[in-house]
């Protein structure tokens, strides 16, 4: 039985690629895990407001005491960071924005990444504060960037390597739709998307 996180990040809804790989990567796990629980946290639903200086200012407030107004500032890290240590296995729908992930997701990462909370310096390095996570990346683009040509293109998948990995995730594992823009492609790209899923 898993605890799983299921990040969604697109503006089309549920006709969204990456929408649809995420939720066949999910019910994948869910059939190999039976019993497990499936959290939907949908970043278009649901803004994280990107950073502002209150925000900056209340990450390093001491908790006990802060002002009303630098708790109610962040409250939406507590929230994202909570529910990344509550999962097990978290699985993130990437649509490819302009060679790299939505205005959203980032949203979402600022407010994850914090330091004390996600990531130390204590050692005088970084270090990752989130241990024993399993991330799925479910990448949906208009063209091809796993190979070939447009392969440079592709700031989506290297980011969120690198930033997962700077909180201590390094076990993630990407599956992709791509293509759905391309003539000769787009009929097949989700079905194949789907099909290369193997957990």
């Amino acid at each position: 039985m898993k605890k799983i996180l299921n990040v969604i990040s697109s503006a089309r809804g549920a006709a969204s690629n990456s929408t649809q790989l995420v939720n066949a990567i999910t019910e994948k796990l869910t059939g190999q895990y039976p019993g497990s629980t499936v959290k939907l946290r949908d970043l278009v639903e649901h803004h994280y407001p990107h950073l502002e200086e209150s925000h900056l200012n209340a990450f390093y407030a001491p908790a006990e005491t802060a002002a009303p107004e630098s708790k109610e500032a962040v409250r939406h890290s507590n929230e994202a960071i909570e529910e990344v240590f509550e999962a097990d296995v978290i699985v993130i729908a990437v649509p490819i924005y302009n060679f790299n992930i939505p205005s959203a997701l980032k949203a979402w990462l600022d407010h994850l990444v914090r330091r004390g909370k996600t990531f130390s310096y204590g050692s005088g390095y970084p270090e990752g504060l989130v241990k024993d996570k399993k991330v799925y990346l479910a990448i949906a683009s208009g063209g091809v960037f796993s190979d070939g040509p447009m392969k440079s293109y592709d700031f989506a998948e290297p980011y969120l390597r690198m930033i997962l990995g700077f909180i201590g995730i390094t076990d993630v594992t990407t599956f992709r739709v791509e293509g759905v823009n391309m003539p000769d492609l787009k009929e097949t790209a989700l079905q194949k998307g789907i099909e290369s899923i193997v957990l």
